[in-house]
């Protein structure tokens, strides 16, 4: 099944302040989640945003806040995103079928959020360089899960080049640029 950008919402899970620091090759999550959000804001693709308890871990960082500005954050207490009625309200509203994500973390709020979409009749697309945990076991566990529950694992470059479908345009071009 090919994932498409008319049907496709993109979902950036708690990249925050207090949790980032301690995640497993977080400089590279980080850079690959910016690479991202730029290919899906080329494509027009819709994002959303959710924090954990901000209180206690802080606000998305910094660098995807910018990217983000125009994205009001869904703060949750849940660690599965569809947990929250507002968070499955304004997906609702979306009329979208595919929820690419990246966040932290893969084992718990990733993992859990894949497996309530996948219940929901949503097809998640997971970012396996765009998701990560304190532990690779943790992380490698997650992703584990989310396969064999039947979430759709791709690579930032594969999911937007999947989403691009020809080459030659000038998202494409944008694109391109941003993975080498």
């Amino acid at each position: 099944m090919r994932i498409t950008k008319e049907k496709s919402i993109g979902l950036i899970i708690d990249v925050q302040e207090r949790l980032i620091p301690v995640i497993y090759e977080n400089e590279k999550i980080v850079r690959n989640i910016q690479t991202l959000i730029g290919g899906l804001k080329l494509l027009g693709i819709p994002l959303l945003l959710t924090e954990q308890y901000r209180k206690g871990l802080g606000e998305t960082i910094e660098p995807l806040r910018t990217l983000l500005e125009s994205e009001q954050p869904m703060e949750k207490i849940c660690f599965s995103c569809c947990d929250d009625p507002l968070f499955m309200e304004t997906l609702g509203l979306t009329n979208k079928q595919f929820v690419i994500l990246a966040g932290i973390e893969t084992h718990v709020c990733v993992m859990q959020t894949a497996v309530d979409l996948i219940d929901c009749g949503y097809i998640p697309v997971v970012v396996e360089d765009c998701i990560s945990s304190r532990t690779p076991e943790n992380k490698r566990i997650g992703v584990e899960r989310m396969r064999n529950e039947g979430a759709i694992i791709g690579s930032v470059e594969s999911v937007l080049l999947e989403l691009c479908r020809t080459a030659g345009t000038s998202v494409f071009k944008e694109i391109s640029k941003a993975i080498k």
